[in-house]
């Protein structure tokens, strides 16, 4: 039997990268699968390439910025397919790097929106579910961001570490509900969020500070390296994975 064999997801950020990644193999794997992100091609693509294996998706536009497309998302899922197991919070932005001194309120305000706000307001929705249901999943994809003080500026920084405190809380708070929420942090991987990096910005002390260590990064992982860390965070076979954060990044946060 296959891991996700009659199971209801959402995807978020599905359109490229560790959510196209995540979205197809949960599909392979017998899941029924929202597929949520801000461009519309890309999910077309995803569509079409998860059709042609046999696998079942529903594309669906959504900014996670922006709350009524959040719950417009959750009630998809239970529209198409009448339940939700699984919630994947993956979408999520870059800052430019840039340290308390010299960040502005646009970029803090962005930041924070899309990757703590957004993911929130999705595992609230998705908890009021669950704790109906009597069980569900829960899986937010932070960063060794969220780990560490310089793989990002401090808006990044701080969203990846209140996701990852967030993850901890509600793993907790609802573990004897049949509820189990995790996160990964992932390394340097191969995506499109670099795109949302203006490098022009890159200041003299994020270069003296930030940038010196980025050679230590052993090498750049894959998005199906991180979607099969997903699938095992979501599977059975971590049932008694709660409230905890896998890091996954080729040993860059062991030195």
């Amino acid at each position: 039997m296959k891991k996700l064999e009659n199971k209801v997801a959402i995807v978020t950020g599905a359109g490229a990268g560790m959510g196209k990644a995540i979205a197809s193999l949960f599909a392979s794997e017998g899941c029924k699968v929202v597929a949520a992100d801000i461009n519309e091609d890309r999910l077309e693509a995803l569509k079409a390439a998860i059709a042609a294996s046999g696998g079942e998706v529903t594309p669906l536009l959504a900014n996670m910025a922006v709350e009524a497309d959040i719950e417009n998302m959750i009630q998809t899922a239970l529209t198409e397919y009448g339940r939700l197991d699984i919630l994947v919070n993956n979408a999520g932005i870059m800052d430019h790097f840039a340290p308390v001194g010299e960040l502005d309120n646009e970029m803090w305000d962005k930041v924070m929106k899309i990757n703590v706000e957004g993911p929130f307001k999705a595992m609230r929705s998705a908890v009021r579910i669950f704790l109906a249901q009597g069980s569900g999943v829960i899986l937010n994809i932070a960063s060794v961001g969220g780990l560490q003080g310089a793989r990002a500026g401090a808006a990044y920084t701080t969203s990846k570490h209140a996701l990852i405190g967030l993850t901890k809380n509600t793993g907790f708070m609802y573990s004897k509900s049949g509820i189990r929420c995790n996160a990964i942090a992932p390394g340097a991987v191969n995506t499109s969020i670099s795109d949302t990096i203006d490098f022009s910005k890159i200041t003299p002390l994020v270069n003296d500070r930030i940038m010196a260590g980025m050679p230590l990064n052993p090498r750049t992982g894959e998005p199906d390296e991180i979607a099969r860390a997903a699938l095992f965070l979501v599977s059975e076979d971590a049932s008694f994975v709660n409230g905890q954060t896998l890091t996954v990044d080729g040993g860059w946060t062991a030195y």
